[in-house]
């Protein structure tokens, strides 16, 4: 059975690329902005309503916010 895992969170380099702060991102979302912080620094994981709820703020397919591995 193949087994799928989160690598190394994607959000910071979105909000870059997007041109968009933390701080907008959590305007927009309502997520508070230490969270949003967290969540970039990879130090808290992001739910899957986060992902989901970022993700269409950002207009990305919510599973671009992270790397995956398979194994």
């Amino acid at each position: 059975m193949v087994k799928v895992s989160r690598g190394r969170c994607l959000l910071q380099d979105w909000l870059d690329l997007k041109g968009m702060s933390q701080a907008e991102l959590s305007r927009r979302t309502g997520y508070a902005a230490r969270m949003i912080s967290f969540y970039c620094s990879g130090s808290r994981p992001m739910s899957t309503s986060a992902m989901y709820i970022i993700s269409r703020v950002l207009g990305i397919h919510m599973e671009y916010l992270y790397e995956w591995k398979m194994k």
